[in-house]
């Protein structure tokens, strides 16, 4: 498994042909990842999934990928927020029953 690197500004030259971003390719495949705090990336479907992520969804074109992310990430809050915040409302719950 790779490491993810930014490739914003990088332009990649096999032989005479420049290639540009390939997370910018709307022609691209790609796949969804998912992390341990279900959060969700869109991912070239040639690169290495890097470490912490797995792959989630649908494989296919950039928009077929959004989409699914729009449908399926409805809450952007991490994972570990949300356990926080659901404990954090018990514990309030058990001292207002206690009064």
């Amino acid at each position: 498994m790779g490491t993810p690197v930014s490739l914003d500004s990088v332009v990649i030259l096999y032989g005479a042909t420049a290639m540009t971003n390939p997370f910018d390719n709307e022609d691209g495949e790609f796949l969804v990842l998912v992390n341990e705090e279900q959060q969700y990336s869109l991912w070239p479907a040639f690169l290495d999934i890097p470490i912490g992520w797995k792959a989630t969804g649908p494989k296919g074109n950039r928009k077929t990928c959004l989409d699914w992310v729009e449908k399926t990430w409805t809450d952007m809050r991490p994972a570990s927020l949300v356990r926080q915040m659901e404990e954090d409302a018990r514990e309030r719950e058990a001292q207002r029953t206690k009064k």
